[in-house]
């Protein structure tokens, strides 16, 4: 056992899966879930998600070893100033959000004062599905999990907090919060937007009815993330709004460009941005067909 009790704040579609891995994996004696609602309580026992759940926080954080904040980032340091107050000493407190400096900034100081440590997790896993009926034990199979540590992270807990990523089948990658902010908004919510975007323009009740009928599998590929959980992605925007704005400029730039080229009647112009993102895109699904492959 790598923990004796671990605690997960908030029980949906990462919080279960963590969950399930850790008792299933043996890595945590006690699993216990923080929830809101009644409902949310009968879904966790329902399905073995947690060992056991409740409604009270600081019940839920009392003696355990390891917290994990599972929760939309807007509600993160609210749930910490509630729970900081009954940590134990020497816990670890992570979470599963997909934006780090915002909350390393409103939490690292407050917790290491009450002398636990708070280190950020980031494991590039997920689903538009959501609730702990969603959870997978093998959710975090071969994903990459950032960690996020600062200069004053103990590495002993850093490496516990390593080893529990690895063994639930992540790996690991430990970068600034800074850096995986500017790499996520790129590789992860920028397509999000662009989904979201599309699923908006494309279904608009402003086009005919013939326009949904010809969606096929390409759009419906292309837009499912679009499916996921508004108040999630709102926050992750607003929390990393000053990486996206930047990022957005680049990627409108590039369709301007594109346009522009269509404009001109420029084959070769548009040409090249086909065959380059086809030669990019390959190299990089081979590269992760390998890193999976070898990982088995």
């Amino acid at each position: 056992m790598l923990f004796r009790k671990t605690a997960l704040i908030g029980v949906g579609l990462l919080g279960g899966s963590l969950g399930l891995a850790l008792q299933r994996r043996k890595l945590s004696e006690e699993v216990v879930g923080y929830v809101r609602r009644d409902a949310s309580v009968t879904d966790c026992d329902r399905c073995g998600v947690t060992t056991s759940t409740t409604k009270e926080l600081p019940k839920a954080v009392e003696n355990a070893d390891l917290i994990v904040l599972c929760t939309p980032l807007a509600q993160m340091r609210v749930l910490a100033d509630g729970f900081t107050p009954h940590l134990k000493t020497g816990a670890i407190v992570t979470d599963v959000g997909s934006v780090k400096g915002v909350v390393a900034a409103e939490l690292t100081e407050t917790i290491r004062a009450a002398g636990a440590s708070y280190i950020g997790s980031h494991p590039m896993a997920g689903s538009e599905q959501t609730g702990p009926k969603a959870a997978r034990e093998d959710l975090f199979e071969n994903a990459v999990c950032v960690l996020t540590p600062d200069r004053q992270t103990p590495s002993a807990e850093l490496a516990k907090l390593d080893e529990l990523w690895r063994s639930v089948g992540a790996r690991t990658m430990s970068i600034t919060a800074d850096l995986h902010d500017n790499l996520a908004g790129r590789c992860s919510h920028l397509p999000h937007i662009v989904a979201a975007g599309l699923a908006n323009y494309v279904l608009s009740p402003a086009h005919p009815p013939e326009q949904q009928e010809l969606c096929a599998t390409g759009f419906r590929d292309t837009t499912r993330v679009a499916s996921g959980s508004p108040e999630m992605w709102r926050d992750i925007s607003m929390a990393n709004r000053r990486h996206l704005q930047r990022v957005l400029g680049v990627f409108i730039e590039d369709l301007q460009e594109f346009q522009f080229a269509l404009e001109r009647g420029d084959e070769a112009t548009i040409m090249d941005f086909f065959e380059t993102a086809k030669t990019r895109r390959d190299e990089w699904q081979n590269n992760f067909s390998r890193r999976n492959t070898s990982n088995e």
